[in-house]
């Protein structure tokens, strides 16, 4: 079971598992309503290291990226839902519209994205340049939270 870390305690054990040789794996996203997709990815992301570090956008950032009708679940409820998937080792918050400088901050060995990010991967360069790997997952067919929300919608 994963841990909630402050972007501060984070920093902390980056140090450590740096310490240790542990891999760190980070992705990042919104992760407004859990589906398999999600946990498919990782899944795939946490076999690439020892470490999962899952960064979700804060409520605020999550509504300028999305709009005003998201999210549907809270930062805290999406973290306590993240935390309890046995891929992810630690969960922190980003309110940035991109996670970049906390990528920066903690230089990942591994830095994944799904497939639908591989156009714009935040951090590519800060992780590259320290000698980590920039991956793009293949993504699920058939799943996505704006797809799910559109379905529920459609059904009133």
């Amino acid at each position: 079971m994963g841990e909630i870390y402050t972007r501060e305690r984070l920093l902390e054990m980056r140090r450590a598992w740096r310490a240790a040789n542990k891999k760190v794996v980070f992705t990042n996203g919104c992760y407004d309503i859990l589906h398999p997709g999600h946990i498919r990815l990782l899944e795939s992301a946490r076999g690439l290291g020892d470490v999962l570090i899952l960064a979700l956008n804060t409520d605020a950032s999550v509504e300028r990226l999305k709009g005003p009708m998201r999210p549907m679940i809270s930062q805290e409820e999406r973290a306590a839902l993240a935390s309890a998937i046995e891929a992810v080792d630690a969960v922190t918050f980003f309110d940035e519209d991109t996670p970049r400088e906390l990528i920066a901050q903690v230089l990942p060995d591994v830095l994944v994205k799904g497939a639908d990010w591989s156009h714009f991967i935040a951090g590519r360069e800060e992780v590259e340049a320290a000698g980590g790997k920039v991956m793009a997952l293949p993504l699920e067919p058939g799943y996505s939270t704006t797809g799910i929300v559109e379905e529920i919608l459609s059904r009133k």
